[in-house]
């Protein structure tokens, strides 16, 4: 079994969608964390509208291939505008690390490289698993947002309920 830590993304009304998602993560899965959903202005696109985005970690033994299909499904299913554009898109999801894979797996480069160049997804990831190390790096994630420079990237945590459980603010 593996850590596998997902992002949930959103420049739409997340709420919907990311219960979902939750939902059905959960009941694939198992135990889910997760982060709190925060809300950002959009980073190097134009979009009318601003994004929410939040990360999901949880154990598996499925491959980053099977993985990042299931991810890609759900979306297909659920996420309402397809990608392309800067149209509103109700859910994107992607695979941001399994486990202590540092390497191009199933055509995934893993861990995502922008994790460390995007506030909205080292903030919650820093979050929610502070002392887990990037696979890479080493270094454990609340470390390399304490050295980032988000400056030019404003975040802040939004309110958002899932099962009657508040995860934000």
């Amino acid at each position: 079994m593996s850590l596998v830590c997902l992002g949930l993304g959103s420049n739409a009304d997340p709420h919907v969608p990311f219960g979902a998602c939750l939902d059905a993560l959960e009941a694939t899965f198992g135990a889910l964390k997760v982060s709190r959903v925060f809300e950002s202005e959009p980073v190097g696109i134009s979009s009318p509208t601003n994004f929410h985005n939040a990360v999901v970690a949880f154990e598996s033994d499925w491959t980053p291939g099977a993985l990042a299909a299931w991810a890609k499904a759900f979306e297909a299913r659920h996420a309402g505008a397809p990608a392309g554009g800067h149209r509103p898109k109700a859910l994107d999801i992607d695979l941001l690390s399994v486990g202590d894979t540092c390497a191009r797996v199933d055509g995934i480069t893993l861990p995502r490289p922008d994790i460390t160049s995007c506030a909205f997804v080292l903030t919650p990831l820093a979050e929610l698993l502070p002392d887990q190390c990037h696979p890479c790096c080493q270094t454990p994630y609340k470390t390399l947002f304490e050295r980032a420079d988000f400056s030019g990237q404003r975040l802040w945590p939004v309110a958002f309920r899932w099962r009657g459980v508040v995860l934000s603010p």
